[in-house]
């Protein structure tokens, strides 16, 4: 589980919308319909959530067709920023999408649609409460843009349908331009037969797949790729497509009750049913099956679903059946294969011949980057791609044979380009966490003003491992497995930060006031003493009459009298206020610290 996630899963916590959520995901399980929602998501504590997400977005400083971007928002007040997403749930009408075109490693260019800000925030409002909803509804072995699931994810489910279930002939299916041609009439309907019956806010979504593209016109099919709700409304549009392939088998109902889903196969092999697992990443999918036959009917009748039910065509090139025996199947970026060990078929991995060309010609840029300008910035920049390749690609189980290659096709240009700058280096060198990493491979090193360039090689096969279902946002057992929660924190403490914030301030200084808070485990940062609401103050290190703003490294939160004794000038009041607090000397000197940087004198 990344720290992100973690994060974010927390930030439901802190503006009390936790027990709301699990109470929509608990009606969605058992089929329930939901009306109002559109009243849900205009509250106040939902707004503040969605600002709070958004602004820890990478893309929040990309502006959109009206040049506004996060900055722009983040000073304004909590009550402005609340009044202004409401009044756009009275009437919404989106803005225009700035349309921007990213390079791709084949020449093509893939088309983003950039919302403006208000819009995305706006779009994050009714992500925030679809989202338990539609994770009530979704297909458990869907694992693209969906809380707490990932790729090896993914690839650990088709390794074990390959490895215990024996499923040796692979469905590969290319759906052509999927995120362009979605239909909105049908995705609509879909959204409908979710449960989603508040007509307010079909209509919202509606206007919203129509918003007008900058240069282009007013689309009449397709989900913008870059709208915060794009990848869940994509996952509604296939999620009909998953529980049509599993109902084929998997899921398939019987008359009879069993304890288990796997004890009723057995019986089902008598019969006539197609047998057939789908695995399915965003728009990539793998239906794996026992036989040929059977993988055969199945790519048909899905070719003819796909064109009949959603209006989607695949590509007749790219799709096929695939024996895996004899040949690998791509997916992800990594190539899977069925080869012999023990007397067994068992999956193998590497990275795909374009996940190669990719990360060569990414490491052969960030090398350039350093040899024009050699300092420590451009090889974090290097080591972050080098460590990011590693993590992604670890799922493989010849990742270290492909990364060899990669390392011996990259030496060479790495020693020529920058032997003028770098000095040998060991593992002394390194950071805690690089030599706990790579320290075992004893390899040699090279470093660029103090940093030391990580091995390209150094990455060993980590097992990928099941997704454990349980897993869930929405879930009191769900969340456990995720992390222990807030056990620390006063969580009415918390409630109440959050319903009385500080009038007159902007919204952003409300929000990191929150993240002090829990970083600080509710402890003043002087006195490391817990906090009630009433003694909390969150403080400027940096005053801003000196040049203080209100992010999040310039605000601790510290006791409303020690406070007062940051500022304090009259020695008279000073004196009898510091005894209360019995400060030893450490604490004083942090006490002193934040008093220089108001300009006072040292006590």
């Amino acid at each position: 589980m990344t720290k992100g996630k973690k994060a974010k899963l927390r930030h439901i916590e802190y503006y009390s919308l936790q027990a709301t959520l699990d109470e929509l995901y608990s009606r969605s399980l058992n089929g329930n319909n939901f009306y109002n929602l559109v009243e849900l998501m205009s509250k106040e504590e939902n707004i503040r959530l969605a600002y709070r997400n958004i602004k820890r977005n990478k893309g929040s400083k990309t502006p959109g067709t009206d040049g506004i971007n996060i900055t722009d928002i983040q000073n304004l007040s909590v009550e402005a920023v609340v009044a202004k997403v409401k009044s756009m749930f009275n009437r919404y009408e989106p803005q225009a999408v700035r349309r921007v075109l990213i390079p791709k490693q084949n020449g093509e260019k893939r088309p983003l649609g950039i919302p403006t800000i208000w819009d995305r925030i706006f779009q994050q409002c009714i992500l925030q409460i679809l989202d338990p909803i539609c994770e009530a509804k979704f297909h458990k072995h869907s694992y693209g843009f969906r809380p707490n699931r990932s790729a090896h994810d993914a690839i650990a489910r088709m390794n074990d349908l390959i490895n215990k279930g024996k499923k040796y002939y692979c469905v590969d299916i290319d759906i052509k331009g999927f995120f362009d041609n979605v239909n909105h009439g049908k995705l609509l309907k879909q959204i409908w037969a979710l449960g989603i019956r508040d007509k307010a806010l079909i209509s919202i979504i509606s206007r919203l797949l129509k918003a007008k593209i900058e240069g282009e016109g007013q689309p009449t099919k397709g989900t913008p790729q870059g709208g915060i709700l794009s990848p869940l409304l994509s996952n509604i549009v296939l999620n009909e497509f998953d529980w049509w392939i599993s109902n084929q088998w998997e899921t398939f109902k019987t008359k009879f009750h069993y304890k288990t889903e796997k004890n009723k196969f057995a019986p089902l092999k008598k019969s006539r049913l197609k047998e057939c697992f789908v695995v399915r990443y965003a728009d990539d999918f793998k239906i794996l099956c026992s036989n040929y036959q059977t993988a055969k009917k199945i790519f048909h009748a899905t070719k003819d679903f796909l064109k009949t039910r959603l209006g989607l065509d695949i590509s007749t090139e790219k799709s096929k059946v695939i024996n895996l025996k004899k040949q690998g199947s791509e997916f992800l970026g990594i190539k899977i294969k069925a080869v012999a060990k023990c007397k067994n078929l068992v999956a193998q991995s590497k990275m795909t011949g374009k996940a190669k060309r990719n990360a060569k010609a990414k490491i052969k840029l960030e090398i350039r980057r350093i040899q024009k300008n050699p300092n420590a910035d451009t090889v974090w920049n290097f080591n972050s791609l080098v460590m990011g390749i590693h993590n992604y690609y670890s799922a493989a189980s010849n990742i270290s044979l492909d990364l060899a290659e990669i390392n011996n096709s990259l030496r060479i240009a790495l020693y020529n380009r920058l032997r003028k700058n770098f000095a040998e280096a060991s593992t002394a060198d390194m950071t805690k966490t690089l030599k706990k990493r790579y320290g075992s491979y004893k390899p040699k090193l090279w470093k660029i003003q103090g940093m030391v360039l990580i091995p390209i090689y150094a990455q060993k096969t980590k097992l990928a491992m099941n997704f454990s279902q349980n897993i869930c946002n929405y879930t009191v057992l769900g969340r456990k497995k995720i992390h222990e929660g807030l056990k620390s924190i006063n969580k009415r403490v918390l409630e109440l930060l959050m319903k009385s914030f500080i009038r007159d301030t902007s919204i952003e200084y409300n929000d990191n006031r929150i993240s002090k808070y829990i970083a600080q485990y509710g402890k003043c940062s002087i006195s490391k003493r817990i906090l009630e609401i009433e003694e909390i103050h969150c403080h400027h290190i940096t005053p801003k009459e000196y040049g203080g703003d209100d992010s999040y490294q310039n605000l601790t939160i510290i006791h409303k009298d020690l406070h007062k004794l940051v500022h304090m000038k009259d020695e008279g009041k000073i004196i009898p206020l510091l005894k209360s607090f019995d400060l030893n000397n450490e604490q004083i000197s942090k006490l002193n610290k934040l008093r220089e940087n108001a300009h006072r004198k040292v006590i």
